[in-house]
């Protein structure tokens, strides 16, 4: 149903839904989006989505909605939320998702877009059969029951270990490619046997693996410190999460949520937002098996990235390392995680849940890598398959107004299933190839599910962002061809 309730502007590009809207709301709901972002917003449940989180036990300062935000399950998309670990938070699968850690890494390249685009088709080529995608594709690797465990621990560290990786990359990534907290006890078989298969694969879906060029560079001092030297530099986006493994993580919980609301009498709008007290034992356990759902991904992004790196290797025959192929940064979308924030003058610890939402912490934040330390973490937002993506870079603002998130990329207008409707995948490949853009997926109706006009406008999305002052522009990347599960 269309929301029809009240909306109060507090400054261009920023609302709040006030906290005497509906009985039980603990919090206001605040709203970053444009006159039109909003008004789709408006259109399905995002906002009253974002109204329930609000009700949350132990939430603070706002329920977050994000200019990318859309329906979702429990959280909108685009939703963050943070609860007090010590003053009763609780903890909710429905705010991360059931693609644990789906996240988005960027390598730069010292190629340029005038080389790559004559042997673009014949790259794309070896590149799609070099990564391993698609629903149901295994991986190149078989992995022991002992090695997932190991993989659920150690993240991109581990597969750093096993040689799949460089050293560099780990600390290139948010919160160094693995969360502590992982116990694979806590994970079903079922899980794992889901899992065991699909490491090291792309996944269908909106995943994707992209060849980019810069188009336009904003801050040339940043974008320099990040790797971009300059326009037509081409750069590597890859796009997946925890596959089914991290799905099945989701549906385990979820049950075990249910059953801790009515154990704990605690009073949510929306079932779909079940959680547990962030202390108590369903909540550590689900923390746990989370964790290790967002090291599964962190592991599987960095096995992309080797085969990436290789795929390179036999197309140019050149050592990978001279090509660059370097990680600028590695974003986590869907993920729950213990942080310190700063609430009326007050450093809390929280369980701050970020769904299809990125983190965007500021220069001088401890969290971030030596070398970004001086600038601010790096933030990517995706755009849909055609359109442009976005780097920009984490600042101080986002801190006081989001918990230190922003969008996560484009975000969805239009479900799937209408989209399967709307559009023809031959058709969709064949605009694209006009527009010199090479298409390869595993089938034609994983690429009318993600036409560009499924989704939400990137440079709208991108500028609120960087207009609300949470994340700042430093560079616009164009697609040249895209590898689709």
């Amino acid at each position: 149903m269309p929301y029809q309730g009240p909306l109060n502007q507090i400054s261009e590009n920023i609302y709040e839904i006030p906290i005497k809207h509906k009985q039980g709301m603990r919090v206001p709901g605040r709203v970053y989006a444009s006159p039109e972002l909003l008004e789709k917003m408006k259109g399905d449940l995002t906002l009253t989505q974002c109204v329930n989180v609000a009700h949350l036990p132990g939430i603070q300062k706002f329920a977050i909605t994000l200019p990318d935000g859309h329906q979702g399950y429990g959280f909108p998309i685009g939703g963050v939320g943070a609860t007090d670990v010590n003053e009763g938070g609780v903890i909710s699968p429905g705010g991360v998702g059931y693609d644990i850690n789906c996240g988005v890494r960027l390598l730069w390249t010292t190629l340029e877009r005038k080389e790559v685009e004559p042997k673009l088709d014949d790259l794309l080529s070896t590149l799609f059969r070099t990564v391993p995608s698609g629903v149901g594709r295994t991986g190149q690797i078989r992995f022991s029951k002992g090695e997932l465990d190991e993989a659920l621990l150690g993240g991109v560290k581990w597969a750093v270990e096993q040689g799949y990786g460089w050293r560099i990359d780990a600390s290139h990534c948010e919160s160094q490619g693995s969360l502590e907290h992982a116990n694979p006890d806590k994970i079903s078989e079922k899980a794992k046997s889901r899992g065991q298969p699909q490491l090291g694969t792309l996944g269908s879906g909106n995943h994707f693996l992209e060849l980019q060029y810069v188009e336009k560079i904003y801050d040339e001092r940043i974008a320099k410190a990040f790797g971009i030297t300059n326009e037509g530099q081409v750069t590597v986006m890859i796009h997946t999460g925890s596959r089914g493994f991290g799905h099945q993580v989701c549906s385990d919980y979820l049950r075990v949520m249910e059953n801790a609301v009515r154990k704990y009498k605690i009073m949510i709008p929306d079932r779909e937002l079940a959680c547990a007290p962030g202390t108590s034992r369903e909540g550590e356990d689900y923390f746990a098996a989370m964790a290790c759902a967002a090291n599964f991904a962190w592991a599987n992004r960095q096995f992309i990235t080797h085969w990436v790196r290789e795929g390179f290797d036999k197309w140019y025959k050149t050592d990978p390392d001279e090509l660059g192929l370097q990680l600028i940064y590695d974003v986590a979308h869907n993920i729950c995680k213990q942080e310190r924030h700063v609430i009326d003058g007050k450093t809390k610890s929280l369980f701050v849940h970020r769904k299809g939402a990125t983190r965007a912490f500021p220069a001088g934040h401890t969290d971030l890598p030596q070398d970004y330390k001086p600038i601010g973490q790096p933030v990517i937002l995706p755009g849909s398959m055609g359109t442009a993506s976005y780097l920009l870079c984490g600042q101080d603002t986002a801190m006081e107004y989001s918990f230190g998130s922003t969008a996560h990329g484009a975000g969805r207008v239009m479900s799937r299933y209408k989209a399967k409707k709307r559009y023809f995948g031959e058709k969709v490949a064949s605009d694209l190839r006009q527009r010199g853009i090479f298409v390869y997926a595993t089938s034609n109706k994983v690429i009318a599910e993600e036409a560009p006009g499924a989704y939400k406008d990137i440079n709208q999305v991108a500028k609120v962002s960087n207009d609300v002052g949470i994340a700042s522009f430093v560079c616009k990347l164009r697609p040249m061809g895209v590898v689709k599960g």
